[in-house]
């Protein structure tokens, strides 16, 4: 199970969500090795008003929170950074101090899913790689 949190600046993150929901998951699919059809990603465009960060980063300042089951090997989390801050800065002209990512990872049994803890599902992708 992974889901995505996106925050930035509407003016900013309106205009790319969809394509930047695309590219977050592609990142995933490929690094993670989820299901395709596998995609919880909420994005949270906000006012300037509600949106404070350091004077050395721009407009287009972006903070993606992902949430996971833990089992993941620490090179491949690096792995989904590396690639999601290439790929992010590449398609949309992001500059990569623009763009953080911080990974929460939680033991199935804390999570809720069609009705079981998640350590009692069956899962259609393999945790951990």
């Amino acid at each position: 199970m992974v889901q995505i949190k996106v925050y930035g600046l509407a003016d900013k993150l309106n205009p790319i969500k969809s394509e930047l929901s695309n590219v977050i998951h592609a990142s995933l699919v490929k690094v993670l090795q989820i299901s395709p059809d596998k995609r919880f990603h909420r994005l949270f465009p906000l006012d300037k008003t509600n949106f404070y960060y350091p004077s050395d980063r721009t407009d287009n300042y972006l903070i993606i929170e992902i949430s996971m089951f833990e089992g993941r090997s620490v090179e491949t989390k690096k792995q989904l950074i590396r690639l999601l801050i290439q790929q992010i800065n590449a398609q949309f002209k992001i500059p990569i101090y623009d763009i953080e990512i911080t990974i929460f990872e939680t033991p199935k049994a804390n999570w809720g899913i069609r009705g079981l803890p998640g350590d009692e599902l069956q899962l259609n992708y393999k945790i951990e790689v």
